[in-house]
């Protein structure tokens, strides 16, 4: 399935990191008091199972999903069509049903009520349905007519996500070695990217160059087009277009790429494209952005509140908070993952606190562009917070 895999970790490292994965699923199952969660999210199913299929299209295709129990039994609903590919990761693999219209248009009602007898069933046959007949599942994210035909029946169907994300967000020694390791065939094609960039070049050239370089150690697909050059750096978020890139623009870019195990190597840099010396005003932006990755990356800590550490984090200048980035930190994993630190100035939207744990990944982001400044230059490191003190990995 994963030919990358071998070049980065071997086969008994791949089997601890997958038996540290379901045992933290089953923590967070047990602390919830639920048997079992049911997976429809692909990032979420290569957690608990390591297997991956069409990741991109089964993101908005309802068509595989997979149930994970406290004790750590897995069942993969696959498609039919590619169960072949999960053999080597899963014992028990059995046919998916799908109620995605485009998959099974009217019938939708019909496939739902199979679903839910299969879920039923698949509960009493590992002995967990109530003397009344009633079940609890968790479940990640559902269909509509799935969750009522569950109602229906008396299927109680939980929230599950945050199950997930809590048990995603706690790395074990493994997972961080192989992180690192992932993150240096993103700069590695970060580096050779920046050898081939010449003036004159489009912003779409130096993409490709990076998912070209990515794809070849390894890596599997970006999830975001977040590179830009010259004055596209300011506001942030412009995806990449076909623009000319002149002598002495400024490039900015988040790599937001698919490592090699599905691990997510994200890193922001930004530099003076050809053979021009940076400007003042260039050199200014650099030294704020740099200024503020080095304070809140000095800043995390094991214990600290999400709010606390927002409070702190470094102040921009008052001319560069209407282009602030849309977080100070994430964490990081397989992908952008729980916890999101929001500035204060966000919090209506959705600001939560809780605490920085040990062995979370975290990602600080760095934005500094001027409210209707000509550039931008975007920063971002992955820091892992061990026991001596965050250590940044790439």
């Amino acid at each position: 399935m994963n030919s990358a895999m071998t070049s980065i970790v071997d086969g008994e490292t791949q089997a601890g990191i997958q038996a540290y994965r379901l045992q933290q699923i089953g923590q967070r199952l047990e602390a919830a008091d639920c048997a079992a969660i049911v997976l429809f999210d692909p990032v979420n199913i290569r957690y608990a199972t390591g297997t991956r299929n069409m990741q991109v299209w089964t993101m908005h295709n309802i068509c595989r999903y997979s149930v994970v129990f406290a004790n750590g039994d897995t069942v993969l609903f696959e498609l039919g069509s590619s169960a072949h590919l999960a053999r080597e990761y899963a014992s028990d693999i059995r046919p998916a049903l799908s109620t995605d219209f485009m998959a099974v248009g009217p019938r939708g009602p019909e496939m739902a009520r199979r679903w839910t007898e299969s879920m039923m069933s698949l509960l009493r046959e590992k002995g967990f349905v109530a003397d009344n007949g009633r079940c609890q599942l968790a479940i990640d994210r559902a269909d509509l007519a799935m969750v009522q035909e569950s109602q229906r029946q008396g299927l109680q169907l939980i929230e599950g996500q945050s199950i997930m994300e809590r048990a995603r967000a706690i790395k074990s020694g493994a997972e961080i070695e192989v992180l690192r390791r992932s993150l240096q065939t993103c700069e590695q094609s970060v580096v050779e990217m920046r050898a081939r960039l010449e003036p004159g070049m489009r912003e779409s050239d130096a993409l490709a160059m990076l998912i070209e370089g990515s794809i070849r150690r390894g890596g599997e697909y970006p999830e975001t087009r977040l590179l830009s050059s010259g004055p596209r750096t300011n506001p942030w978020f412009q995806e990449t277009s076909d623009r000319i890139i002149d002598n002495g623009d400024l490039l900015a870019f988040d790599t937001d790429l698919i490592g090699p195990m599905g691990y997510y190597n994200d890193i922001s840099r930004s530099w003076v494209v050809g053979d021009r010396s940076p400007s003042s005003s260039q050199r200014r932006l650099y030294a704020l952005a740099y200024e503020q990755m080095q304070h809140n990356t000095e800043l995390l800590q094991v214990g600290m509140g999400f709010l606390e550490y927002s409070d702190k984090s470094y102040q921009l200048p008052d001319n560069c908070v209407p282009n602030r980035y849309a977080d100070v930190a994430h964490g990081c994993g397989l992908g952008v993952e729980y916890p999101l630190v929001w500035y204060r100035e966000d919090e209506e939207w959705g600001a939560y606190d809780g605490l920085f744990e040990e062995n979370m990944v975290v990602c600080i982001e760095c934005y500094v562009g001027e409210l209707g400044g000509h550039e931008g230059v975007k920063l971002e490191q992955p820091v892992w917070l061990g026991a001596d003190g965050p250590v940044v990995l790439s």
